[in-house]
């Protein structure tokens, strides 16, 4: 069973300091002490997460494919992408950066990491070697900013480092060529399949079996498949795809609620508040105004 992180609970899973927490914004330091047992746990993040291999170097398995890290090597987890560690080096030390969905819809350029196939297909980057140099610096600087005593500026400053870190890896895929030639297991294709699915339909499909006949699978098969592989059942990933759009639309354009309602085709917009809260804990208007 995967472990779950939310920007809340990670402060209590990992025993960080509570008085570092910020919106939207978690920044954690771990190094593979000598002597200490290392053990497993697959996670979840509901945000993006991303992995700077300080030193050392880490084998790992980031939605269902093999990955090695090493050091300079950065790993770009999307929204709720599973990551298992399967071993790290004595001398392993990682800066682990996690946003929050809240943080990314609030950024127009953040939203291609959510949905971007290519990152999906390759989480592990590398950026040029003049550029790992500022890399390394801004990462430092980030973390120094995040440990800094409050001030009224600090978020924001932070924010703008971490906008910044985040166009250096965006410019980085964007020199990449689109490679879609990989080996893929019969898992990685069903959760990667379903995955492309939901980002496209989510807003106008909540049937089960909707998705099911696009995968030529049952129904049956594909609810107990993705309960026991991710830990979501089929309709809480679709919930989970529909609050994302949702968000952005709420967070990146002045529509109204009601227009917000029509355009993920709700019935009318007291079902999607209704359908809004239950799934966040507030209403829309309150989430757009926070």
């Amino acid at each position: 069973m995967a472990l779950f992180l939310t920007p809340d609970n990670v402060y209590k899973l990992y025993h960080i300091d509570p008085s570092k927490k910020m919106e939207g914004i978690v920044i954690l330091y771990q190094q593979n002490h000598p002597g200490k047992e290392y053990t497993e746990h697959t996670r979840v993040f509901d945000g993006i997460l991303l992995g700077f291999m300080i030193q050392g170097s880490m084998k790992a398995q980031i939605h269902f494919l093999e990955y090695e890290l090493n050091a300079g090597d950065i790993a770009v987890l999307q929204p709720q992408l599973m990551i298992d560690t399967k071993s790290l080096s004595e001398d392993a030390e990682i800066v682990t950066i996690g946003l929050s969905l809240d943080f990314i819809t609030a950024f127009p350029i953040l939203r291609e990491f959510v949905m971007n196939h290519q990152i999906r297909w390759q989480p592990v980057i590398r950026l040029q070697p003049e550029e790992t140099g500022l890399q390394k610096e801004l990462v430092t600087l980030i973390q120094n900013f995040y440990h800094k005593s409050s001030s009224p500026r600090k978020t924001e400053m932070l924010r703008h480092l971490v906008i910044a870190l985040m166009c250096m890896i965006s410019e980085a895929y964007s020199g990449l060529a689109d490679h879609h030639h990989f080996t893929k297991s019969r898992t990685h294709e069903i959760i990667d399949d379903f995955y492309l699915l939901i980002s496209k339909y989510a807003t106008q499909q909540r049937s089960v079996k909707f998705y099911a006949e696009k995968l030529h699978l049952t129904p049956q098969y594909l609810s107990t498949f993705l309960k026991q592989k991710t830990g979501k059942s089929v309709l809480q990933w679709i919930d989970h795809a529909m609050i994302l759009h949702a968000k952005t639309l709420l967070k990146s354009t002045h529509l109204s609620i009601k227009q917000v309602s029509h355009e993920l085709h709700f019935e009318n917009s007291s079902v999607f508040c209704r359908f809004f809260k239950k799934i966040t804990g507030i209403s829309p208007r309150t989430f757009r105004n926070s």
